[in-house]
């Protein structure tokens, strides 16, 4: 029997959706492998996880992979705290969360 990761997403409503984007993946770029443009970002975690995200005009989609026997409930708080600390002006975001 194969176990899957466990792959959340949502849809948060923002402006700055790019802005926050590239903020958070300069961030986390001096301890994690990052790869990013102006409208795409994958960011992997050292245990594994892997978040994705997708800049529009007016939203930011964020997926975010997490191992078999991960902590789904941590990571998602990880990355929405994150968000929302380059996001001060206009935090907490709202972060739709649900399993893909």
């Amino acid at each position: 029997m194969s176990v899957s990761p466990k792959i959340s997403v949502a849809r948060v409503p923002t402006q700055s959706a790019s802005k926050y984007l590239q903020q958070l993946a300069k961030h986390w770029s001096h301890k994690m492998e990052v790869t990013h443009t102006p409208e795409e970002a994958r960011i992997a975690f050292p245990g594994g996880a892997v978040l994705e995200m997708r800049a529009d005009s007016d939203t930011l989609d964020v997926a975010l992979t997490v191992p078999d026997g991960g902590d789904v409930a941590r990571m998602r708080e990880v990355v929405s705290s994150h968000l929302d600390r380059f996001a001060f002006r206009e935090a907490p975001l709202t972060f739709d969360w649900a399993d893909a």
